[in-house]
């Protein structure tokens, strides 16, 4: 089994509930709050590209990243047309991102993060994403905390559309702190009328905060805030989702302002 080969082609249809229009205002609250230094903005594990699209459509100059090959080809297809300039994609997996040149905000939305599940590869990742970014840039992601993964283990879960259905259960280690989903995915050819059958594994890794806020540190990340789930409070006890806030040092006539 192997992630996104079977479930791109129905991605969109299983998270038709996600208003990426509300995370795209939100993330542009944080925008506005730091002052970007430009506009150019990287989605990294962009998926589908739907949050791309809706940053891409608000006058922001996207690139896309994500390493699944099959996600990237709905999302070049979703932003063809509409937005004033054509978003760009690579296919990279975050740990050796490697971009043409520099980007003014960094976004990692729907817990791609935890998707990560090696903490050395996700370190790489969040130096990368700091070689890339501008002075005074901002880094933007969100996690599944881990109660909210730990609390998954042993359930299981349906997602049906009229051409589309998938089964999961998942299963959460306390040893490896690994959160694994295994994916029973069908789907309707509508010009045969036959059903095709595929598997999937997908794992997120629990990180606590305190984790990530020391490998954002030793990456060279400076002003590191957390809020609530598209909130711009602290979280709380028992937060499902936390977001993240970092930045780039920012240089004024060769000093540096913290």
């Amino acid at each position: 089994m192997s992630a996104y080969h079977f479930l791109a082609g129905c991605y969109d249809r299983f998270t038709y509930d996600v208003d990426y229009a509300s995370w795209a205002d939100y993330i542009q609250r944080h925008f506005a709050r730091c002052s970007l230094p430009g506009n150019t903005v990287l989605d990294l594990a962009c998926g589908t590209g739907s949050l791309t699209r809706e940053l891409a459509l608000r006058g922001y100059e996207l690139i896309g990243v994500d390493r699944s090959p099959e996600m990237l080809a709905e999302a070049a297809e979703k932003n063809r047309e509409g937005a004033p300039i054509e978003p760009i994609f690579l296919c990279q997996s975050m740990e050796k991102l490697d971009l043409y040149g520099t980007i003014d905000a960094c976004v990692c939305c729907l817990d791609s993060v935890n998707y990560v599940t090696n903490p050395k590869r996700l370190a790489r990742a969040f130096e990368r994403v700091h070689l890339f970014l501008m002075p005074g840039g901002l880094f933007l992601f969100d996690i599944n905390s881990p109660e909210k993964l730990e609390g998954l283990h042993s359930q299981i879960f349906l997602d049906e559309t009229e051409d589309a259905y998938c089964v999961w259960r998942a299963e959460f280690s306390r040893r490896s702190r690994v959160c694994s989903y295994f994916m029973d995915i069908f789907q309707l050819d509508r010009e045969s009328g036959q059903w095709s059958r595929g598997e999937e594994l997908h794992q997120e890794r629990a990180y606590t905060v305190e984790e990530l806020t020391t490998m954002l540190e030793k990456a060279g990340f400076l002003d590191i805030r957390t809020f609530g789930e598209l909130k711009m409070r602290p979280p709380r006890a028992g937060e499902q989702r936390i977001f993240f806030t970092a930045r780039k040092d920012k240089l004024i006539h060769g000093q540096r302002n913290r």
